[in-house]
């Protein structure tokens, strides 16, 4: 029976080794062809009379004969400089050596020709490439190696060690996917009323949310084999590679079927086929092979097809309509309860100390996503590393949020005494705004220590839980903060600096908002006037009116932030002394706690208070008349609700 097999084995190696033999010999016959080619270009052929006329009248650097081949050649210089070779064969040497003593050319014996040369680099990479074909296709590929073949990784259940309960604070998202590892791990059940397996599902959300880790984990849930390969790994420079690949890895998969095929940043072959710009026929053709292949295979025989991207917006429709990518699954970033869950499975492998609060670390952290609560913790582990404890505190905690987001801190900038009292009134001018209006967040810290990502100091405003809705009045009050940084430093040194450049850019992003896509002022009402793409990266807006109205929103703008910072101003000026106290103790301590700004807040409060008392019983005439301006509201600051 083993000798039966073998010679069926023998039977269906013949017809490779006959076609590598027929494909030998023409290579051989066409490599000689094209060396002579080469050579008839490189040498000039004449009659042995003409090439003795040459020796006589031209100038010849050298004569070189060929015994083997029965060839004289002649190197020639001419008009131009150059060097041709004319070549001949060998009738009457003597009469050549006669010419070539008198004139006392230079002349060699047998050598090798230089169209010689080529044809043995040719013969050379001719055998090159034919030792390359027969490993390959002993290997099991083509002709051409790999070219064309799939180059997803396959995982096994083993290998992939990644569940459900490694992803947290994506549980609709789980709860999407846990019927297909369901219908992976029974198809019967779902057979026996007639649904069938959903041909594939589109992971869907920003950068760092999680969604490769979801995939993985599916496939280590439904215990199934899981490929794995990026959309990018699809385009090559050849046109017709990547739809081969396709066609490759749909077979692999068929033949491994129940399995899970991951489509990682499938934007990179699902583009829309839009032919008014032009297009890549090697991305289209690998395109319509995947529609063509999402088409033909049975979806009974439990092929699921994964895709992520970040950029839904350009796929092309074919891609996700119903029978292809059937569903679309929502990975965005997590809520509160979700931070706390994410940051608990990253600190699960980190010595944590038991007094840890995450829901604080969560509620600083709004608009993390997955991949930044994971290096806040293990920036967090490092710190204390660096401070020499074996655990991790609540505040490397938070010293590793501040590192994430602002960057570490730059202890070699040494601002001046006057660029430090003036970062100082701008960071206060921050703090004392939210503090003296209505919704605002609370402040957590002031610091003026220099950061490497620019700032020279900063609040940091900690929600006391999470809003998805802001009102007017919030973003109006937002405004006012923003800007009050610049209001205090003209308030208290006539003059203003650039370190107010960041606070204007957001503020004005934030007044344009709201007038052309919150429908917030007066002016135009409800009228939606500006548009966002790439919803899931850059969040680019662009307007969508006409340049007349685009005109009149500038100004629009402008005054809202008139406004803004006539208000701010305003504030200020009414808490001259307050600002002046916090200020001072801010350049000497340099970093203070939001509970320290509330303690100074409410002394100032209390001094003014006392010294208004004095004043009153020194001067009462006066002081009648201010408590009337203070009746009139004259001066009167704006009540505080965070205090």
């Amino acid at each position: 029976m083993n000798n039966n097999k073998k010679k069926d084995d023998d039977k269906n190696k013949q017809p490779k080794w006959l076609m590598i033999m027929l494909i030998a010999l023409a290579a051989t016959f066409a490599l000689s062809f094209l060396s002579r080619s080469l050579l008839a270009d490189r040498t000039g052929s004449l009659t042995y009379t003409e090439f003795l006329e040459i020796l006589k009248t031209k100038e010849v650097k050298e004569v070189t004969f060929n015994e083997y081949y029965n060839k004289v050649s002649a190197t020639v210089k001419d008009a131009n400089g150059r060097e041709v070779v004319y070549t001949t064969a060998i009738v009457d040497k003597e009469a050549a050596l006669e010419i070539i003593n008198e004139r006392k050319i230079p002349v060699s014996g047998t050598v090798i020709s230089s169209g010689s040369w080529v044809s043995i680099l040719m013969y050379a990479m001719f055998i090159g490439f034919l030792l390359y074909s027969m490993r390959s296709m002993r290997k099991g590929g083509g002709l051409l190696g790999n070219f064309g073949q799939s180059t997803a990784k396959m995982y096994v259940q083993k290998e992939t060690g990644v569940s459900f309960a490694d992803v947290a604070g994506q549980d609709e998202a789980k709860e999407s996917l846990l019927e297909i590892v369901e219908f992976l791990h029974d198809p019967g059940k779902y057979a026996e009323i007639g649904a069938k397996l959903p041909k594939g599902a589109l992971l869907v959300g920003p950068p760092g949310t999680g969604k490769t880790l979801l995939a993985k984990a599916v496939a280590g849930e439904a215990k199934v084999p899981f490929f794995s390969l990026a959309g990018s790994d699809f385009v090559e420079m050849f046109v017709g590679m990547g739809a081969s690949r396709v066609r490759s890895l749909f077979k692999d998969a068929q033949q491994m079927a129940p399995c899970i095929i991951f489509i990682d940043e499938i934007d990179a072959i699902g583009k829309s086929r839009d032919s008014r710009y032009g297009g890549n026929d090697e991305r289209e053709q690998t395109l319509n092979a995947l529609l063509a292949e999402m088409d033909g295979f049975d979806s009974s025989k439990g092929v699921f097809i994964l895709a992520a991207t970040n950029r839904p917006e350009v796929l092309d429709p074919a891609l996700c309509r119903p029978g292809r990518l059937d569903r679309r699954i929502i990975v965005d970033k997590p809520d509160l309860k979700g931070r706390v869950a994410v940051l608990k499975v990253h600190a699960k492998h980190v010595n944590i100390d038991e007094s840890v609060d995450f829901n604080e670390i969560a509620l600083a952290t709004s608009g993390a996503v997955g991949s930044d609560l994971a290096n806040m913790v293990n920036e967090a582990a490092i710190l204390a590393v660096k401070n020499g404890r074996n655990y991790v505190t609540q505040s490397d905690l938070l010293e590793s949020v501040e590192v994430v987001i602002a960057g570490k801190e730059k202890k070699d900038r040494v601002m001046n005494d006057s660029e430090k009292r003036m970062v100082a009134y701008h960071e206060v001018g921050h703090a004392l705004a939210t503090a003296l209006q209505k919704h605002t967040e609370p402040v957590q810290k002031i610091t003026i220590v220099p950061r490497t990502m620019g700032s020279l100091g900063y609040v940091m405003q900690t929600p006391e839980e999470e809003k998805f809705l802001m009102t007017k009045d919030e973003l109006d009050a937002e405004l006012v903060t923003f800007l009050a940084g610049r209001a205090s430093e003209e308030i208290f040194f006539d003059s203003v600096s650039t370190g107010a450049a960041n606070d204007i850019e957001k503020a004005t992003k934030l007044a344009r908002s709201m007038v052309t896509r919150f429908g917030m002022s007066e002016e135009f009402g409800l009228m939606g006037l500006e548009t966002i793409d790439s919803e899931y990266l850059a969040a680019r807006s662009y307007m969508n009116c006409a340049d007349e109205t685009s005109a009149k929103v500038d100004m629009v703008v402008k005054k809202m932030l008139e406004d803004a910072y006539a208000k701010a101003k305003e504030l200020l000026s009414a808490n001259k002394d307050v600002m002046h106290k916090i200020a001072a103790f801010l350049v000497k301590k340099e970093t203070i706690t939001g509970k320290e700004f509330m303690q100074l807040m409410e002394e100032a409060k209390k001094e003014r208070a006392e010294a208004e008392a004095a004043l009153r019983e020194r001067f009462p005439e006066m002081m009648g008349e201010a408590a009337v301006q203070a009746d009139e509201g004259v001066g009167k600051p704006a009540e505080n609700d965070n205090t």
